[in-house]
Parts: C-alpha cells; sequence; structure tokens
C-alpha cells in the first residue's frame, strides 16, 4: 500500500497528532510542514525526515499534491486555511472546534459540499473510552429513554492552558464556553441523539481578571509555563496582555428531541476532570473520572438517600493521548481521506456544538436571555449524513 501524503498546519501543542499520522511505510507519511514559527519549522526535518517541505504560509502548499491536511492552528485561523484547502481540493483534518462563530461553520460546509472535498473534525471524545462506554450503556437501554443530560467540567488546568496565550482574547476564540466547551456540547448531543435549538446561559471572568500579572509569551509554547505548582489561581502570574474570556460559565440547553442539558465549566478549580450525569426513564448513569481508573455506574432501583450503584462499570483506558483516544481518532481520518465513507465523527456535529456554544456566549455576555440556535441546511446535513457522497 502506497503511503498518503500528508501535510500538517501548525506545529505547535496539538501537532503530536501529525506525530501519530506520520507512518513511512505503513499507509501515511507528512510530507509538508507549515508554521509561522521558523523554530518550530526547523524540527520538522528531525521530525518528519528529510523530505519533508517546509513553509511559513500554508498557501504555499496548496499545489503541493497532498492527499490530505491536517489543520491544527489557533482556532480563529481554521476557517480561513479550511476554505483554501477544501477549494484546492485536498481532503481536510480541521482540529475542534471547526471555527469561531456559526456562519464559520457553515461556509466551511458548503465549500466542503460545493467542491466535493472531504472534511473531518477532530471531536477526539467520540473516541474516548469513557464516552463510547456511557453511549454504548445508553443504547442497551441501561436508562430508558433520555430525557436529561448534566456535564460539570472541572478544568483544573485552566489558568495555564488557556489564560496565558491566544485562547485569553475573545477576538481569537469567541469564549471558552466555545473553545473549550465544544468537545463536551458534542458529546451531550451525541449521548443525547438530538441537538441544541435554544440556549441561555451566565458567567463571567470571576477570578483571573483580578490578577495583574501580563505578559508576551510569543515564542513561548505552554509546554514551557504548565505547572501544578501554579496554585492558588491568584498566584498565577504571566498572564495574557489581553484576558477578556470567561473564567465561569453555565449553559442550559433544550434540544431538538425534547431532552434537556446543563453544561458548567469552570477554570480554577484543583482538579481536572469532566463528569456527566445522564438520566432517563428507567434509572440514571454517571461517570467518575474520565482517564486511567474511571468507572461508570450506574441507577435502577428507588432508595432513600445516597445508594450503592444497581451496576458498575471499570472502563478500561489505554495508550495515547486524551484517554486513547487520538491514535483512533488518528487512524479513523486516514482511512477516511483514502477511501472515503462514514466516520463516528461528523462535520455536520461539530458545527452544531460550534453553534450551541456560540449562542450560549451571546446570551452570557447579554444578561442571560435565551437565545435560539438555527438549524444547519438541510441539503447541506443530507450531503454529510451520507458519508459526504
Amino acid at each position: 500500500m502506497d503511503d498518503i501524503r500528508l501535510g500538517v498546519i501548525g506545529l505547535g501543542n496539538r501537532s503530536d497528532l501529525a506525530d501519530l499520522a506520520h507512518q513511512p511505510g505503513s499507509g501515511s507519511l507528512v510530507a509538508a510542514a507549515c508554521d509561522r514559527d521558523r523554530r518550530l519549522l526547523t524540527r520538522a526535518e528531525q521530525r518528519f525526515g528529510t523530505q519533508v517541505r517546509t513553509a511559513v504560509d500554508h498557501r504555499e502548499l496548496l499545489d503541493a499534491g497532498l492527499d490530505g491536511v491536517l489543520v491544527l492552528t489557533p482556532d480563529h485561523t481554521h476557517e480561513e486555511i479550511g476554505l483554501d484547502f477544501l477549494q484546492a481540493g485536498v481532503p481536510v483534518f480541521l482540529d475542534k472546534p471547526m471555527a469561531i462563530t456559526t456562519e464559520g461553520c457553515d461556509r466551511l460546509l458548503a465549500a466542503a459540499h460545493r467542491h466535493r472535498t472531504p472534511l473531518y473534525v477532530g471531536h477526539n471524545m467520540r473516541h474516548m473510552p469513557v464516552v463510547v462506554a456511557m453511549r454504548e450503556l445508553i443504547a442497551k437501554g441501561a436508562i430508558g429513554e433520555v430525557k436529561a443530560i448534566w456535564c460539570r467540567h472541572f478544568v483544573g488546568h485552566g489558568g495555564d492552558f488557556y489564560f496565558k496565550d491566544w485562547h485569553a482574547d475573545r477576538r481569537l476564540t469567541t469564549g471558552l464556553l466555545l473553545q473549550k466547551g465544544a468537545h463536551d456540547i458534542d458529546v451531550i448531543h451525541w449521548l443525547a441523539g438530538g441537538c441544541t435549538r435554544r440556549v441561555n446561559a451566565m458567567g463571567g471572568l470571576t477570578v483571573y481578571g483580578d490578577i495583574d500579572s501580563h505578559r508576551d509569551r510569543s515564542g513561548e509554547r505552554m509546554t514551557e509555563w504548565l505547572s501544578t505548582e501554579n496554585w492558588p489561581p491568584l498566584n498565577q502570574t504571566g498572564l495574557h496582555p489581553v484576558v477578556d474570556v470567561e473564567d465561569l460559565s453555565m449553559m442550559q440547553m433544550q434540544l431538538d428531541n425534547g431532552v434537556f442539558a446543563s453544561y458548567q465549566q469552570c477554570h480554577y478549580t484543583p482538579d481536572y476532570w469532566r463528569n456527566y450525569t445522564v438520566i432517563g426513564t428507567e434509572g440514571r448513569l454517571e461517570n467518575f473520572g474520565d482517564s486511567k481508573g474511571a468507572e461508570i455506574h450506574v441507577w435502577n432501583r428507588r432508595s432513600d438517600g445516597r445508594a450503592e450503584a444497581d451496576l458498575v462499570v471499570p472502563v478500561h483506558t489505554p495508550t495515547g493521548t486524551h484517554g486513547g483516544a487520538d491514535p483512533v481518532l488518528m487512524a479513523e481520518f486516514l482511512r477516511f481521506a483514502r477511501d472515503g465513507g462514514a466516520t463516528v465523527t461528523s462535520p455536520v456535529a461539530a458545527r452544531e456544538a460550534v453553534a450551541a456554544g456560540y449562542a450560549a456566549t451571546m446570551s452570557l455576555r447579554d444578561g442571560g436571555r435565551a437565545v435560539e440556535v438555527a438549524a444547519p441546511d438541510r441539503e447541506l446535513a443530507a450531503y454529510f449524513g451520507h458519508g459526504q457522497s
């Protein structure tokens, strides 16, 4: 089997996905790399071999004969770069979130449809073992028909991950309810079997806005400043020069199939994990942990007070980043880029996650008013629903 030739745009923190895709002699290799940081480009040969072509502008690679491209750049650039490669007929892997506005997502879907270019969005949590296990339990009827989902996201590394670089600037993210929340919103939709059509939200910049220590970290990477010693949160130093995204947010969702859901996100908790509670007509389930050692507990009988679960499901976590999800995600994309066909991830679902997060952010910044979330174009939804064929 000949190797498909891939390009990687963006050699920062998420470029570990490119390392997973670089399998020369086994089906795929990174043939081109692009980043505006020339320091990172100088390491491309060491990572991907002497055959790798390098560029500082992604447009230099539009005619490079690539079989696919991984777009792993900051969020606000996803739309422009994705549109350029889709128009050039190069299959695109877009890291999540797909774009930072609903309209941006719709433009990407329309371009993929118009040019008949394969589009894949990297919602790796659909491959996380704990999420897969919860969905399988729901599909088997373990809790009856789903009626409500609650998700609490404790973002313990929030100060380091999101308030010392471009993530802290709403011009580049819209907000963390979209940027960080797109993962969980997509999971909520997937577990519920529906998509959000009405939201309201509240939240604010409640801790990191009180810190006066700021600095320009151009040329640095998150791995250079991440430390568990950066605690408690108000002791953080060297935040991004612009900090205008919320560090605490809460949204409520009404889905198109009648399910109600809520999502809460806090960026200064001491612990870092997600907790989902799914309530159905015959019980509820809840995960404890979302990586190594995670369990899912299911309750099906009435009780007074806190009762032991009727079913405890241990979740096996394989090796690999994001609880073993990233290797599976990349394997799916490589198969898709080569052969096409159905995928667990969905560009339309990725758009729906952004749309809900975008609308919720608008609600949060406008007094918590209810905001309607428009459905995607029916023709586009049908095209992607049939495997982009």
